[in-house]
């Protein structure tokens, strides 16, 4: 069975955007492959964040993955801070990759610019992004468009360790997700739904109320027209409310617009449809938040079955790249 792995950083508050766009996506994996899932921690500690919130956040992303269907049973959920290997494999790695290759990250060039007081990390969390691939042996990475840079690093770097010191890893192939929803912003409908825009307005929880999806769906962004129709390019907002119809209920946004008259009717049916679908999922949410307890030793358990697999791709790299070993295992 071939191995897939996927990570996400504790951000917070769960999206539509998050569960139609990748989650959704994860659920499916893991009946298919042999998944693991990490909620990259961190990842976070590359900018400014705030450490009395971060194991919160931490758990409360582990809390929402559960809720959308990850099932401990069929796939590995770990946090990536209880894998120790991860920190190690990157000093590797760092020692494999280029300052160069670096520097041209666009996320970089993006975020740190020419600062002098960017962290050194932000530099080089796509090293710590191969490790994060590299020690389980993934055949398979979804990656969206802003992932496919730090995907080619990551195959650099491990056909570079492996020619310099003797077959080592396995170089992973990018995944193209299934087919996914295309969730914009309800407010801003030429941009993707994020929680960092301007307007909170723009952006469904997951924990919304029925009450509160019905508010903002309906003060969604359309245009000065009245037809319905599906026209990404002219009409985006009304093509963002197909979109999410149909992802929510099925269907073909193009044919689901001539069954509308109206953009009020249409917004209500989004609305409901939209309501539905989070239900269950914020319905197990808030029973896993009664249970610390069970979500802690699922990580728990993750970490150990992670590390069963880390462990022994850790001995490996640091083997070859000739490191002296200890009696029993640099990974014990």
């Amino acid at each position: 069975m071939a191995r897939v792995l996927s990570g996400v950083q504790p951000s917070g508050d769960l999206h539509l955007g998050n569960y139609l766009g990748a989650f959704r996506n994860w659920v499916a994996d893991q009946q298919e492959f042999d998944a693991f899932f990490c909620v990259v921690d961190l990842h976070a500690l590359t900018s400014d964040y705030d450490p009395t919130l971060l194991a919160a956040k931490t758990l409360e992303t582990a809390q929402n993955l559960l809720a959308v269907g990850l099932d401990p049973a069929a796939c590995t959920l770990f946090v990536q801070s209880h894998v120790p290997e991860h920190p190690r494999l990157t000093w590797l790695l760092e020692c494999t990759a280029t300052f160069g290759e670096l520097r041209r990250m666009t996320q970089f060039k993006d975020k740190g610019g020419e600062q002098e007081t960017v962290r050194a990390g932000l530099l080089t969390y796509p090293v710590l992004m191969a490790a994060d691939i590299l020690l389980y042996d993934a055949d398979r990475v979804p990656v969206g468009d802003d992932q496919r840079q730090h995907l080619e690093l990551t195959r650099d770097v491990a056909a570079r360790f492996n020619n310099r010191y003797g077959e080592t890893f396995v170089v992973p192939e990018s995944a193209v997700p299934k087919v996914a929803a295309r969730v914009m912003d309800l407010q801003e409908p030429t941009r993707k739904m994020s929680k960092s825009v301007s307007s909170p307005l723009g952006t469904v929880l997951v924990l919304d109320s029925p009450e509160e999806i019905d508010r903002k769906v309906r003060k969604a962004v359309t245009d000065t027209e009245t037809e319905v129709r599906y026209d990404p390019v002219q009409k985006p907002g009304v093509s963002n409310l197909l979109e999410l119809l149909a992802a929510a209920g099925g269907g073909d946004p193009a044919e689901l617009a001539s069954h509308y008259a109206n953009y009020g009717t249409l917004k209500a049916d989004v609305a409901e449809a939209l309501s539905e679908l989070l239900r269950p999922v914020r319905e197990r949410l808030a029973e896993l938040q009664t249970e610390r307890g069970y979500v802690e030793t699922v990580l728990a358990e993750g970490a150990a079955k992670a590390r069963t697999v880390a462990g022994p791709t850790l001995d490996r790299a640091m083997r070859a790249a000739g490191l002296l070993a200890p009696a029993d295992g640099f990974t014990h």
